[in-house]
């Protein structure tokens, strides 16, 4: 994520001097990695609030929906030809994850619950092997994926101010992503579920919920999620087995600024760590820009230690 960003800057002028231009591609590019963040932690924010597992392998299902795109560009670019191969590898990502998602948690997952040391161990290393078995497939070096004609190119808004295609398109998946968790959670009968659970498993259990078919769907949701922000990580540059790794730890910040469970406070905690930090890095550099955003989240979380918006459940206090 660090040489993403530090794309974003390069030849920019120093800070005295910066136009108006320069500063509203500034925020534009920083709005795009918000967004990139925003589907990451959405996920993320799900599956800890209604399970209250610690998936550290998160990153790894970004770099899986990273390598389904790549997979697809090279299997249906010459057949479908155009853009509409990305389209395929948007839904096929989400898809693919979303399904290795509820493999993990059948298999692995299930038997961690209430054991917040062991799922933290148990995912990390998992992922340490999801990223070997990449090396082994793909190979170490990074892929490239062909970014489709209809993202090229941008939209012109002034003299010197053109926002790229493919940003603004990884911000509208953002906002349908949301849009569309959303709806799922608040319209339909398996989402509800999903909210009853996290309100109060117990009670829920005892109303005829399934509450481990619960935490299967909600996991691959979580996913699913992520295998989309892997699918548009690819439009801003290559991807590796460490692509995920690039992302996971800023959206556990999100998650945590956010508060837990809260689509709105992921919302938040996207656009406020995907503006500061490259507004940070470029005032100073690029490591001390991370460690005041780091000491800022510590201070911020001594007068609210749940976050900007607090879920009042029963999942969140502890009870599994």
């Amino acid at each position: 994520m660090r040489g993403l960003r530090s794309r974003c800057l390069t030849n920019l002028p120093t800070w005295s001097d910066m136009s108006l231009t320069t500063t509203a591609m500034q925020i534009f590019n920083s709005l795009s990695i918000s967004s990139v963040l925003l589907m990451v932690a959405l996920g993320l924010s799900i599956t800890f609030g209604i399970m209250r597992v610690i998936n550290f392998a998160h990153g790894e299902f970004v770099m899986i929906g990273a390598y389904v795109t790549f997979l697809t560009d090279r299997l249906l670019y010459d057949a479908l030809g155009g853009g509409t191969w990305f389209l395929v590898a948007l839904l096929a990502a989400f898809v693919v994850t979303a399904a290795i998602g509820y493999l993990t948690e059948r298999s692995l997952i299930r038997f961690l619950y209430g054991r917040p040391f062991e799922s933290i161990l148990a995912t990390w290393g998992l992922s340490l092997v999801l990223q070997q078995l990449a090396r082994n497939i793909f190979g170490a070096s990074n892929v490239e994926v062909r970014t489709p004609a209809w993202l090229q190119g941008g939209l012109a808004l002034a003299d010197g101010i053109q926002l790229p295609a493919n940003r603004l398109f990884i911000i509208a998946v953002a906002v349908l992503c949301v849009w569309g968790t959303y709806l799922f959670l608040n319209r339909t009968g398996a989402g509800r579920s999903m909210r009853a659970v996290m309100q109060n498993r117990s009670m829920a259990g005892a109303m005829g919920i399934n509450t481990a078919a619960v935490d299967a769907r909600t996991f691959a949701l979580g996913s699913g999620l992520a295998g989309v922000a892997g699918c548009v990580v690819s439009l801003l540059g290559s991807v590796g087995p460490a692509t995920g790794q690039n992302w996971i730890i800023d959206s556990f910040m999100v998650v945590v600024l956010g508060g837990v469970g809260s689509i709105a406070g992921a919302v938040a905690g996207a656009v406020l760590i995907g503006a500061a930090s490259p507004l940070f890095e470029f005032i100073t550099t690029s490591s001390m820009g991370k460690v005041i955003i780091f000491a800022l989240i510590v201070v911020f979380l001594q007068f609210r230690p749940a976050g900007f918006l607090v879920q009042r459940t029963r999942a969140l206090e502890g009870q599994h």
